[in-house]
């Protein structure tokens, strides 16, 4: 009986630690080229372009998502929402869906044909291969993984607080920002994280929605397909860099707890 746990014990260490190495091998691959990104970012003018859109386009992504998603996830936690379940489905499509298919279905709502497409050119608002359409993919593609987030950083607050407040004369927004919000906040901070993180490593909905200008994993695509394994390397490597940055705020956040 010892022995065959014991087995047992050694086959799960096994099959565990394959998969971890499974999971790093690729990523270390690019980390260990991390001096070649390093340079690329100093002297290669379009991969800083590229890095620098990939970034500034997912925290426009996310400060839509936290300023949209926010009440939603409040609401969602805390309040009988009609058509729940479809408000739900909705939240979980993009997860589940090919990138590229996101893409297409975006290109049916933004397009220059379609509805609210002309009335954002009529606006000058260009969707289609700008950096507006670039945001419009990532905050499609990693909204739901900030509501999901939200809505369980509001549903892990004791609503004892908020009637606490309320007693004490606090309206419903007080009670709001001043007791859940706050108690909420390392919750929100962290789906926020993990929403930049997303957007900022979006390919396949960018790709069709706004191929140019080139963020950083289009291009790393462009070089890679154009010029090979060699040219693309320093491009994924300094998105690699780039990647770590929210990882290490995410850990930094949940130690603080």
């Amino acid at each position: 009986m010892r022995v065959a746990a014991r087995l047992a014990s050694a086959a799960a260490a096994l099959a565990s630690g394959a998969l971890v190495l499974f999971l790093l091998a690729p990523v270390v691959g690019i980390v260990a080229r991390g001096a070649a990104g390093a340079r690329a970012l100093v002297a290669d003018a379009e991969v800083r372009a590229a890095l620098a859109l990939s970034a500034a386009a997912a925290l426009a992504a996310t400060g839509a998502a936290v300023l949209f998603g926010t009440p939603l996830a409040w609401r969602l936690a805390r309040r009988r929402v009609p058509l729940r379940p479809l408000v739900e489905a909705a939240l979980d499509l993009p997860l589940v869906l090919p990138h590229p298919v996101a893409g297409v279905a975006l290109l049916l709502v933004l397009g220059r044909d379609t509805a609210a497409g002309g009335a954002l050119a009529a606006a000058g608002l260009r969707v289609l291969g700008s950096p507006l359409g670039t945001a419009a993919a990532m905050l499609f593609v990693s909204a739901p993984l900030y509501v999901s987030a939200a809505r369980a950083a509001f549903a892990a607050v004791d609503p004892a607080h908020e009637h606490a407040a309320r007693t004490l004369g606090a309206t419903p927004w007080h009670a709001f920002r001043r007791v859940t919000l706050p108690l909420a906040a390392r919750g929100l901070a962290a789906g926020a994280v993990v929403t930049w993180a997303r957007a900022v490593s979006e390919f396949g909905a960018v790709v069709v929605l706004a191929y140019h200008p080139h963020t950083a994993a289009t291009l790393a695509y462009e070089r890679f397909t154009g010029y090979g394994l060699a040219e693309s390397l320093p491009v994924a490597a300094a998105l690699v860099l780039v990647a770590i940055v929210p990882l290490a705020a995410l850990r930094g956040l949940r130690a603080a707890r």
